[in-house]
This record gives C-alpha cells, structure tokens and sequence, in this order.
C-alpha cells in the first residue's frame, strides 16, 4: 500500500510539473468564470445587475470593431506609460538622495510620509486649479501613486544596506556617489524592484481617479458612460481590462525585475 501510495503522489508530482505555469494562474479565473456564466444563465441575479461574462465579451467585441475600444485603450495605456516614468525618476531621485544621506532622509522622510497619507482623490482639485483638466493634471495624479512606493522602498532598501559592505567600500576609498552607485543601489535592488511592482499597482489604481476628471476617452471614461447609460456589461468589461492590462504590465516588470536581481541566492517555496 506504500509502494503505491508513493507512486500516486509520484505520478500527481509528474502532471503538477508538466502543467505549464501560466495555465496554473489562469485556473481559478476560469473557474470563476464557468460560475459567473451558470449563475446568470439560471437567472439567480438580475442580468441589469450582474451580466453574464459572454454578454460583457460581445459588448466589448463589438467595440472593438467599430474601433472606439482601441482608441479608448491607447489613451488609458499612454497616461500610465507617461505617469509610470515621471513618478519613477521622481521617486528613485528622492529615494536615492534619502537612502544614501542620513541627514537628507531626516529631512525629506517626515514630509513625504505625511503626504502618503492624503487619499488620492483629494488631490484631484488641486491638480485640476494647478494644471487644468486636460492631460497633464491626470499624468500627475498618475505619477503621485507611484511615486510613493518607488520612493520608500528605494529609500528603506539603502538604508538598510549591510554596514559590512559600506565597510568595505570606504576601504577601496569610494567616494559618496561612488558608494550609492556601486554599493547602496546594487545592494538595493531587490527592494527597488518590490517599489516598481507597488507604485505600478498603484498607477493603475490611480488612473481611474485620473479619468474620472472629465476625461473624453480611456477606460475610466468606459465606466461612466456606461453607469450612466445603464450598461452594466461595459462596466464590467472595463474593469477586467483594467486587471488584465494591470496583471500583463506586472508580469512583464517582474520578469524584467528578476532579470536584474537574478545573482540572488534565494528559497523557492515548497
């Protein structure tokens, strides 16, 4: 009864590694999904409540041919791209300045993490007095969310840079910025990259805040129109459009991640 009780779970083993990775992450959305579809096929919830999923698939088919759906992603795709890099230089600017700098770290740190705390939305008036409504207050708003991340993981990950390494580049008498680029930020990568995943999540969130504020196009603008067109399935199709361009832009930030901190000698979990 060992022998083949052993060789069961040798056997599972065996189908659990040729299963391919992705099509592991893709089995719980599935599944969800074939209940979503029976549950609005019995009738059990009003369909103006929750549509069934090949009703939110025809709705966003069908723009897709006429093309308003490709013009409305380009939009939403070109305010995260732009807000992405400006929070990112921003925030890996400060964050380096705070980490490498003890005396800069106590000046900044206080203001910044006051300033995380302010909810998103109430910066939206204030961008909108300072920068108008067009383009540029919504890339801002976009880059405040990520900027916070970017920021506080870079600054927490130098800071928190074994001494002995520091140690060690003052005996090769590194000068200040010798020191961050060749010590604190290689050292903090790891980090760094656990910001850029964070603030990327955060982007995402922040958009559409960012095309609530009277934006004529983008995803966000697909959510009002149809809440107030009374499409219940347009709104749901631009939220799974959202968590797919968010999980693809994620995916391809943790590979690119992982690429540079692949010298880490780290655990896989059982």
């Amino acid at each position: 009864m060992a022998d083949l009780a052993l060789a069961r779970d040798h056997a599972a083993g065996r189908l659990q590694l040729k299963l391919p990775q992705p099509m592991v992450g893709l089995l719980l959305p599935a599944g969800l999904a074939v209940i979503w579809e029976a549950v609005a096929r019995f009738g059990l919830v009003a369909p103006n409540l929750l549509p069934a999923p090949s009703a939110v698939g025809v709705s966003l088919y069908r723009l897709a041919l006429t093309g308003e759906l490709w013009t409305h992603l380009a939009a939403t795709c070109g305010r995260m791209a732009l807000g992405f890099a400006l929070g990112t230089g921003v925030g890996t600017l400060l964050g380096a300045v705070g980490g490498g700098s003890a005396m800069a770290r106590r000046v900044l740190d206080p203001t910044i993490q006051g300033l995380r705390s302010v909810p998103s939305i109430a910066w939206v008036p204030l961008f909108i007095l300072w920068l108008g409504i067009f383009e540029a207050s919504k890339v801002a708003l976009i880059a405040l969310g990520v900027f916070f991340p970017v920021y506080l993981n870079l600054m927490l990950g130098m800071a928190q840079v074994d001494r002995k390494l520091i140690e060690v580049g003052k005996i090769h008498r590194l000068g200040r910025i010798a020191l961050i680029w060749r010590i604190l930020l290689p050292a903090s990568l790891p980090s760094y990259v656990a910001g850029l995943r964070g603030g990327l999540g955060l982007g995402w969130m922040f958009v559409i805040a960012a095309e609530l504020m009277g934006a004529s196009e983008g995803l966000g603008f697909l959510l009002v129109d149809g809440q107030q067109t009374g499409r219940p399935a347009l709104v749901i199709g631009a939220l799974l459009l959202f968590a797919l361009l968010g999980k693809l832009s994620d995916l391809a930030l943790a590979r690119a991640g992982a690429a540079l901190v692949r010298w880490q000698d780290v655990a896989e979990a059982l």
